[in-house]
């Protein structure tokens, strides 16, 4: 066991932290965050500067992201790996994740969370409260499947795309990248890139700004 340091203090990073408690892995948490000066003395865990987390390696030799926008999510992950910290993939104990699927560094799937056979998460996907994730489903980097959302068998998400809460989409559709599906929209055909769908069934809105 040794110290796993949570890169983000907002309140994702705060169901990061208590899934990464309940699986109970690490001797020692702390926060990293930018605004570590006025969180500190705020959180059930300290909080320090992402500037100082090199020196911290001692104690804090894993490391995971937890920050909200995809971009900045994966160029975290990429610099934390190669500043020699392991980015472990965390999974709540009250998730169900089949021992077939894969799950790829700094994945995170909370509570409630379904995730299905041979279904693959790649780095940083973040798959939210009770959401589900069905056979043979294939997840890009930073993809961030929200609260509720429900995706059937053989759907792919491209790299950095959002699926909104409550959000369902049918099986064997193929989102492309950095799009955003509205909450509660229900995605009966294929997603170009960089749209923004919403609405049942699901249309295009706009394009990604």
């Amino acid at each position: 066991m040794s110290g796993l340091l949570i890169i983000g203090a907002g309140g994702h990073g705060k169901v990061v932290a208590e899934t990464a408690e309940a699986i109970g892995s690490w001797e020692l948490m702390q926060f990293a965050d930018n605004e570590y000066a006025s969180l500190n003395g705020t959180l059930r865990w300290p909080v320090a500067d992402p500037d100082d987390a090199q020196a911290l390696r001692g104690e804090y030799a894993a490391a995971v992201v937890a920050v909200g926008h995809a971009e900045t999510r994966l160029r975290l992950l990429e610099e934390f790996g190669t500043a020699g910290f392991s980015l472990p993939s965390l999974s709540h104990p009250a998730a169900w994740v089949s021992p077939s699927a894969s799950l790829a560094a700094g994945a995170v799937v909370f509570a409630g969370a379904v995730i299905q056979a041979d279904a693959q998460l790649g780095r940083g996907v973040i798959i939210n409260t009770s959401a589900s994730v069905d056979h043979d489903c294939d997840l890009g980097n930073g993809v961030h499947i929200c609260p509720g959302a429900h995706l059937a068998g053989n759907v792919t998400v491209g790299q950095g795309s959002w699926l909104g809460i409550g959000c369902a989409i049918k099986q064997g559709i193929h989102i492309g990248r950095g799009v955003t599906v509205g909450a509660g929209a229900v995605v009966l055909s294929d997603v170009a890139d960089g749209l923004t769908v919403a609405g049942c069934p699901a249309q295009a809105i706009g394009a990604c700004k």
